[in-house]
């Protein structure tokens, strides 16, 4: 009897799949594949500075080792300067962020809501679905919850509400499912009620903090005048406008900042880099993991954030 030309296909497809796994039992894996090709991290600030800030140089270490990285402004910084707003505002910032980008070797884009204004509603948390979805993202991080300003709790909300449903198959059916586990991460903050931030990964950062200073330097409107790190216009009065002089300040600035999350995470530095050089490191970037997302063991973190040495201790991953 002929064989039926579907069913031949078919049966053609299997034994050529059969042979192939036969021939590189490798190459036929999920693990492997997911291994070949390059991470993909997206990061979820609430302006234009936020991401850069908490992730810049961790996002250059997966930079440099061919990952795909993108820093998403969730508002566009249009009332985060003591001297103007608005559309110039938006725009300037919008710029900065770009430049930023390209020092980091990173992709970034900036949603059009107004600063102060984001609200946890449905059409933003579609959103924030899409843009995961779009990305097809191995990590994404975002604020936690509960922190000082309006916009980062509701961009950590927004995020954290996403977490499941990007899994949903026909949830934003217009964009690609996800096939692979997504873990999201919240950045590094200060605040401590309902429970203070917990370190869960700490990367370090010494070899590209000049890196990700220079990044910084690109957003002036926040770092030399927008009394993002202090009052209004402290950068220029401490340097006077000299760009070589509060280029050097704002390294400082950021030292001293690293330096003192990175000491008051030690441990969890020392478990990830081995003793001694967990005692070495000076400048670190510390990850919480988001018990709403997938829960990674240690082997996928450390596929995740590829950084450390065989020297490192035993860590167990949150349950």
């Amino acid at each position: 009897m002929p064989c039926h030309p579907r069913r031949c296909i078919l049966t053609l497809f299997v034994a050529t799949l059969a042979l192939a796994c036969s021939i590189a039992p490798a190459r036929c894996t999920a693990d492997d594949a997911t291994e070949a090709r390059p991470l993909r991290i997206i990061a979820f600030g609430a302006h234009p500075d936020d991401a850069e800030f908490q992730l810049g140089g961790t996002a250059i270490r997966w930079a440099q080792l061919g990952h795909k990285v993108k820093f998403v402004s969730v508002t566009n910084g249009d009332i985060g300067h003591w001297n103007m707003a608005g559309g110039p505002l938006a725009q300037r910032r919008t710029a900065e962020v770009q430049e930023a980008a390209r020092r980091l070797g990173i992709e970034v884009e900036v949603l059009d809501i107004h600063d102060g204004e984001i609200m946890v509603t449905l059409e933003n948390r579609k959103t924030i679905a899409r843009l995961i979805r779009d990305w097809q993202a191995d990590l994404v991080f975002c604020h936690r919850p509960d922190d000082y300003h309006p916009d980062h709790r509701n961009c950590g909300l927004l995020v954290r509400d996403a977490a499941f449903m990007v899994t949903v198959p026909y949830y934003v059916p217009d964009t690609p499912r996800i096939e692979h586990p997504t873990v999201f991460m919240y950045f590094y903050d200060r605040f401590t009620k309902p429970y203070a931030f917990q370190g869960d990964v700490a990367v370090s950062i010494d070899e590209v903090l000049a890196d990700k200073v220079h990044a910084l330097d690109a957003l002036e409107s926040q770092v030399y005048e927008g009394g993002a790190l202090g009052s209004e216009k402290f950068m220029e009065e401490k340097a006077a406008g000299d760009p070589v002089a509060r280029k050097r300040l704002l390294a400082e600035l950021w030292s001293q900042r690293h330096q003192a999350v990175t000491n008051k995470y030690r441990d969890t530095v020392v478990k990830w880099y081995g003793e001694q050089r967990g005692r070495e490191i000076k400048h670190a970037e510390v990850f919480e993991i988001c018990e709403y997302g997938y829960q990674p063991n240690q082997g996928e973190l450390k596929r995740l954030f590829p950084f450390f040495s065989d020297g490192a201790d035993e860590v167990d991953a949150p349950k």
